[in-house]
């Protein structure tokens, strides 16, 4: 697992705005995983500049979203196909785009979908993840087992707590939701993990002590043998 610590989060995006853009360079085609929540915002707002630029091409590039919250109608705004739509979608060139259904009536036969346009697109070439302070991976939560293909998951608490400030007061905050499972994201040809803050430096500690916790989804990354985790200082502790 390679390791990059940046001075802040501005240097982190740029870092990973490289990996990005180097990736698309070697291979115009590639499969792009992407995640959602505040600390990507950063990367996407660089990507959305180089393509502007003329710098980055997305034009034959496809991307799959990690999660969506379940239910939610997919025009809500705090839903991530709205979230996705905002920061990258309707800013650069993808050739395709697949995010979970939140409004799907068949929670099974949605996953098969999601699953099956994975599969016919060859996988993922580039994964871009975020780290909960519990651990958690797209939305796969700390658990004694975890699925390998996409399902529906419960949220933990944690994960509700530091979610419910993207939704107003009374308003009803999803409980679950459909996320890729860790056998996909595993199978990535590689992996770029952004991490920012000072509230992610004892998971990240966790992360990098050289332990295997069962408990802690991103740790299962510690066997894969193509990881970049580009972090700031705050993060890192330093």
């Amino acid at each position: 697992m390679k390791k990059i610590i940046c001075g802040n989060y501005e240097e982190c995006c740029s870092a990973a705005a490289d990996i990005f853009t180097e990736q698309l360079r070697q291979k115009p085609e590639s499969v792009l995983g992407l995640a959602t929540g505040s600390t990507p915002i950063g990367l996407y707002e660089q990507l959305v500049s180089r393509y502007d630029e003329g710098k980055i091409d997305f034009s034959r590039a496809k991307a799959f979203n990690l999660d969506e919250y379940y239910p939610i109608k997919q025009n809500h705004a705090q839903s991530y196909k709205t979230f996705m739509e905002e920061h990258l979608f309707d800013k650069v060139n993808f050739a395709q785009k697949h995010i979970p259904n939140g409004e799907a009536s068949d929670v099974v036969a949605e996953c098969a979908r999601f699953d099956a346009e994975l599969e016919a697109a060859g996988g993922i070439d580039l994964q871009l993840l975020g780290i909960g302070t519990n651990g958690h991976i797209g939305f796969n939560e700390p658990a004694v087992s975890y699925p390998l293909k996409s399902y529906m998951t419960q949220l933990s608490e944690d994960s509700l707590k530091s979610n419910s400030r993207f939704f107003t007061k009374g308003e009803t905050q999803p409980t679950t939701a459909l996320t890729m499972g860790i056998g996909q994201i595993f199978a990535a040809k590689q992996i770029l993990m952004l991490i920012s803050g000072a509230n992610k430096t004892e998971i990240t500690k966790k992360l990098f002590e050289g332990k295997l916790h069962t408990d802690v989804p991103a740790c299962f990354l510690l066997l894969h043998p193509n990881v970049t985790v580009v972090l700031d200082k705050a993060a890192a502790g330093v």
